[in-house]
């Protein structure tokens, strides 16, 4: 992954276009995730047969594998508009009453980081999501009183990094709950030659199989590394895209044969050097690379537990003889050490 670049704010806006504009428009266009598309491809065309919105779904999963666009290929395949919003936006009741009240008939709801709403908030949701009802209360002190407004029938669609952190009254609501798992190079090889047909960049397959090897498994980082090599290509080269210019690209930018970049590199730097391997805790590993715990968790150590890179364990984070023999480190204790970090 990738560090975001410093943008202008119209350089900013043309990224995010561009991004959206890369999102598929159908389960056909969506790569990979194949039982997650035959489950949503079931239920909605039975939806669409029975002509009613279709149930409420979860989706989980690491962050950029799809969850936002998987919410508006299900509003586009049933015909619906998209509201999103997310979890920290919500702080109070009144804010998803304005929502909800304003939402149509088989409206698509989408809750982006779900697993944050606030506890008050998450009660407002419960009927609504259940009976189309949502209870509010109107004065305060002696003269309060509560009234009922039902609401046009529409599916929720919450997306969260964090699905431990569901609660289990609300996880119970959904009718469909599936988790998004890391792609294959194959299915991102797929992706960004699609992506690049779409921004126009001339790309030949080694090119292609270069950036999805170093991709992390996501397609969000995948198209980041897309755009930053078509940069390169264009400044310092003839705008082609082959392996080498991948190569020579990638190389500048700072991600290496892996994916790794200088965060993931510093933390696996602090694990194998700082701390001879660990077991360390990620609270401490997190303030010794300057990161937020939660950052670590969600975003750099999925794809370094794939690589087989680190473990965790309930006294703290591994580092793995693999992760030892990437940084050119020979892991302490010899075969002690080893046991150690294979076990």
């Amino acid at each position: 992954m990738t560090e975001e670049p410093i943008l202008t704010p119209v350089a900013g806006a043309v990224e995010r276009e561009e991004e959206r504009s890369l999102r598929p428009r159908t389960l056909a266009e969506f790569v990979g995730q194949q039982t997650i598309k035959e489950h949503l491809g079931i239920v909605l065309q039975a939806a669409r047969e029975r002509n009613e919105p279709v149930g409420h779904l979860l989706l989980s999963g690491p962050p950029g594998l799809g969850k936002t666009s998987l919410a508006h290929v299900v509003a586009l395949e049933m015909g619906a508009s998209i509201r999103p919003t997310s979890g920290p936006a919500l702080e109070r009741a009144g804010d998803l009453a304005a929502i909800l009240t304003n939402l149509e008939e088989g409206d698509v709801l989408f809750v982006d980081e779900i697993h944050r709403l606030p506890r008050t908030v998450e009660e407002v949701l419960y009927p609504a999501m259940e009976d189309f009802q949502l209870d509010l209360v109107i004065g305060k002190g002696p003269s309060a009183h509560s009234i009922r407004l039902d609401l046009p029938r529409f599916t929720l669609v919450g997306a969260t990094t964090r699905a431990g952190l569901i609660t289990g009254p609300l996880r119970s609501r959904f009718e469909l709950a599936e988790r998004l798992d890391l792609y294959p190079p194959q299915d991102l090889e797929t992706i960004i030659t699609r992506s690049a047909s779409i921004l126009d960049v001339r790309l030949d397959a080694e090119g292609a199989g270069e950036i999805a090897r170093r991709a992390r498994g996501t397609p969000r980082i995948a198209n980041r590394l897309l755009r930053r090599v078509r940069d390169y290509a264009q400044v310092r080269a003839d705008g082609r895209i082959d392996g080498d210019v991948a190569r020579a690209g990638l190389l500048v930018f700072e991600v290496d044969e892996r994916g790794l970049d200088r965060v993931d590199l510093g933390l696996l730097d602090a694990l194998v050097r700082r701390f001879g391997g660990g077991p360390v805790g990620l609270s401490t590993l997190a303030v010794s690379v300057g990161e937020e715990p939660d950052t670590i968790e969600d975003v750099y150590e999925p794809y370094l537990m794939q690589l087989g890179f680190l473990r965790r364990t309930a006294r703290g984070r591994v580092a793995t003889a693999a992760a030892f023999d990437h940084l050119g480190v020979v892991p302490p204790d010899g075969a002690r050490g080893q046991r150690l970090f294979d076990a």
